[in-house]
């Protein structure tokens, strides 16, 4: 694709100082680019690279506009935003091709919209409803009752089980589980009792999740994600648990049964949240971040310690082991110093 400077700054809302009939065809790094790409400088740490660029065009904050660039630029209050907007420009998400491979099976009650495709082995079971232009890649599963939205492309060996609704324009890439039983058992003596998982699944627009995530259908009422949320890869969410809008999960976070996520937070690689809590929306939680109670404002939260030499570290555990016995310690040597001190000793 080749888009000229004044289409892409019409498109960003950016104010361009330069070529308006650039034509550009790509998008590169500051030190890859060539005279037909363009590129982006969001961290001044990187300032350096400009000089060197042979980019076609930069991507800048007006702050960092340098005019010993020789290119165009692009000025705009978020660089790291116009650089994912130019990116998704210059690659949009195509079907290459329609209707239905030769291999796949696909049952007589399903609807099928237009303009979509249905890849090699691939299964869809009755009732199944498919909007248009949805993508289904090689070797999927889609369960009897599913729903999925007009624009929706599903990578190759996605299992979408029985009941689940997920919106428009979402991406479910490779390996994902959705709609599985959540992990619900009744303890009878010493053997577990299998709990039907009765509920669904419904995901809203805009919504993407990463390979090889899971996530499990409600024991009795649904597991909710709502628009615009973004579950990266190996992310497990339980049953009947609900995403607010635009929240994002870094890699092998775990979020436990009935948890309610409000909109707009954030978690990063290997978070855990535990069940039954609410998390107030705009919560931003850093990596492996445990949560254990409820959170009832927004802010940020952390709950790890950094890494640091081995023998120090085995050193603190000792003591944290014996913290108890050392706070019984203290507190026999805080009466023992008043009673020295009320006696005037």
């Amino acid at each position: 694709m080749h888009i000229t400077l004044k289409n892409i700054a019409d498109h960003l809302g950016a104010k361009l100082i330069g070529n308006p009939e650039l034509h550009i065809s790509g998008i590169s790094s500051l030190l890859s680019a060539t005279e037909e790409e363009i590129s982006f400088l969001s961290n001044p740490k990187f300032s350096s690279q400009i000089v060197e660029s042979k980019a076609g065009a930069v991507i800048m904050h007006p702050d960092m506009e340098y005019e010993d660039f020789g290119g165009a630029r692009l000025l705009m209050g978020n660089p790291y935003l116009g650089y994912a907007k130019v990116a998704a420009l210059l690659n949009p998400i195509e079907i290459i091709r329609s209707g239905v491979a030769e291999s796949a099976v696909v049952s007589a009650s399903a609807i099928v919209g237009s303009g979509g495709w249905i890849g090699q082995n691939s299964v869809v079971e009755d009732r199944v409803k498919i909007g248009e232009e949805v993508s289904i890649a090689a070797g999927c599963f889609i369960a009897a009752g599913v729903e999925i939205g007009r624009g929706t492309h599903l990578l190759g060996n996605v299992t979408i089980l029985s009941g689940t609704v997920i919106g428009e324009d979402c991406i479910i890439q490779a390996g994902a589980v959705i709609g599985s039983d959540g992990f619900g058992f009744a303890q009878d003596g010493e053997q577990w009792v299998k709990i039907p998982q009765l509920g669904r699944v419904v995901i809203g627009d805009r919504v993407e999740v990463g390979s090889n995530s899971t996530i499990d259908r409600g024991a009795l009422e649904d597991t909710e994600i709502a628009d615009g949320v973004k579950i990266d890869n190996l992310v497990h969410i339980a049953h009947n648990v609900r995403i607010g809008e635009n929240s994002a999960m870094a890699a092998l976070v775990g979020v436990a049964g009935s948890t309610e996520i409000g909109a707009g937070c954030t978690f990063g690689g290997q978070a855990g949240i535990v069940g039954h809590l609410k998390i107030a929306a705009g919560v931003h939680c850093t990596a492996r971040t445990l949560v254990t109670s409820s959170l009832n404002r927004a802010g940020l939260y952390s709950s790890s310690s950094g890494a640091e030499p081995n023998r120090k570290w085995r050193r603190n555990v000792v003591q944290l082991r014996n913290l108890n016995e050392s706070i019984k310690r203290l507190k026999r040597l805080e009466r023992r110093v008043d009673e020295i001190i009320e006696s005037g000793q």
